[in-house]
């Protein structure tokens, strides 16, 4: 048990460097920074209004669907970049697997934009 606690040691040493570091930056944060902040770092930002509606009103599941598709290719591109780092070791097998994969992903966006998913209004 003692040498499975000393293999694990520089893990636990490097958390609480990170978790030590980090509390450091916040703290000297708050402590620069100026902590009042005026009306226009206040206002709405991300859309341009201010809200006019409640927050837990339902949304479009066209919303989700989107995001749903986000998802997908955005696993397709982390899956893509290993793949081609590796490419020349795995030969024709990971080649046409990837094709495989692509062609999976490509039929579901193609079922997608046919069933309208990514048509607004």
């Amino acid at each position: 048990m003692n040498v499975i606690l000393q293999d694990y040691f520089p893990i636990l040493v490097f958390i609480g460097i990170a978790a030590a570091l980090s509390l450091v930056m916040v703290l000297a944060s708050l402590v620069a920074a100026k902590q009042k902040p005026d009306s226009e770092k206040l206002s709405a930002y991300e859309c341009g209004f201010d809200a006019f509606d409640d927050a837990r009103r339902r949304f479009d599941v066209r919303f989700y669907l989107v995001a749903i598709l986000f998802i997908i290719f955005d696993l397709e591109v982390a899956f893509l970049f290993p793949w081609a780092v590796a490419l020349g070791d795995i030969g024709l097998f990971g080649f046409w697997s990837m094709m495989v994969f692509l062609g999976v992903l490509t039929v579901g966006f193609i079922y997608e934009w046919k069933k309208g998913a990514l048509e607004w209004e």
